[in-house]
């Protein structure tokens, strides 16, 4: 007799190629857990229309929809192990977050700190932030209750809309005495939150101070060549600051040689290794740990319409698995709806009471 594996829903709004960040804040978890969950991965294009509404913006989606698909087979997420789907193909997803908005309150949302940083980055002020932004934990706590997930690996910045998920299955599960939801964990990676190149609090495509996971060497080098490093130290012989350097930090990160690592940090702090050495090297682990990522995209690039199989795949399982979940909602609650919707699909007979 098999135990059927519990499982895992995350994924990334399909904003750009993914970088470094999102590797050490998810991706890594999401591969290594490939074979001991049953994993599910969303590409959340609705996600990206809480600040970005227009239309440009919507037609520009496919493109990057198509690369974030491009990186997840090329870190090494595979496609006959896992699932990776469309969130808007799957309708079901848009009716349980209605459900879901009559159980979490409007000023439990609007405390959420990254909302507002949200906003903040979008230009908003209260008097612009649209109901799509204050509901994205909602809508969150959709994508990840819809398959059922036991398991949500996410960056240190989407902890606490995890939260709000768990308070939601609770709820539900309470209210119509039903264990439909289990209540999600959260897994962080090692690197909670990559910082920025040039020393801002995290990396970002649009800060311009992230390393993608599809550049090519030379970009590499020329990004960590221009990397902050210790503002206080403007000669080699200068001891140096490791604590919080990002030098060091991504080092630690991609750098596998420990000896190598631990000896620059000696000499750093000693004032006996300039920037240049310690960068170079640095530029040297992480053009090594991006070639097989770089050969498996390329590999997978050459193969005209396997992304959009993979896509169609994908989604077509998560649909599947979706009609399941609202019928288990719509049974817990007694929605005359569902009993109606379901006679009509089989041409049974239908009554009230």
């Amino acid at each position: 007799m098999t135990t059927q594996r519990k499982r895992i829903l995350t994924g990334d709004r399909p904003t750009g190629k993914l970088h470094l960040g999102h590797y050490v804040g998810s991706m890594k978890n999401r591969v290594a857990l490939q074979d001991e969950y049953e994993c599910y991965f969303i590409i959340a294009d609705l996600h990206t229309l809480t600040t970005r509404p227009e239309k440009e913006h919507v037609t520009g989606l496919a493109q990057n929809i198509y690369d974030v698909v491009l990186d997840y087979l090329a870190v090494g997420i595979d496609p006959e192990r896992s699932t990776i789907f469309l969130q808007s193909a799957v309708r079901e997803t848009f009716e349980l977050a209605q459900l879901f908005g009559n159980l979490v309150t409007l000023p439990r949302l609007s405390r959420l700190p990254s909302i507002k940083d949200m906003a903040r980055a979008a230009n908003m002020d209260d008097e612009t932030v649209p109901f799509g932004l204050i509901g994205y934990p909602v809508l969150q706590a959709a994508d990840i209750l819809l398959p059922r997930a036991h398991l949500v690996p996410v960056g240190k910045d989407n902890e606490a809309h995890v939260e709000i998920t768990r308070e939601i299955a609770r709820r539900f599960n309470r209210l119509y005495d039903a264990e439909v939801f289990p209540i999600p964990d959260v897994m962080i990676g090692e690197v909670p939150t990559l910082i920025g190149t040039d020393g801002q609090a995290k990396m970002s495509k649009s800060l311009g101070n992230a390393i993608m996971l599809s550049d090519d060497a030379k970009a590499v080098e020329e990004k960590v060549r221009g990397m902050y490093t210790d503002p206080n130290r403007v000669r080699a012989d200068i001891p140096g600051r490791v604590e919080g350097n990002p030098v060091f930090i991504y080092h630690d990160a991609f750098n596998p040689n420990v000896e190598e690592v631990n000896d620059l940090k000696e000499r750093y702090l000693l004032g006996k290794v300039g920037d240049v050495e310690v960068k170079r090297k640095l530029a040297r682990a992480i053009n090594a740990f991006l070639d097989p990522i770089r050969e498996r995209r390329a590999t997978y690039e050459a193969q005209p319409g396997l992304v959009e199989e993979v896509l169609v795949e994908g989604t077509r399982k998560m649909q599947a698995e979706a009609r399941i979940t609202l019928d288990l909602v719509y049974d817990a609650m007694g929605m005359a709806g569902a009993r109606l919707r379901r006679a009509l699909e089989s041409a049974t007979p239908f009554l009230l009471k």
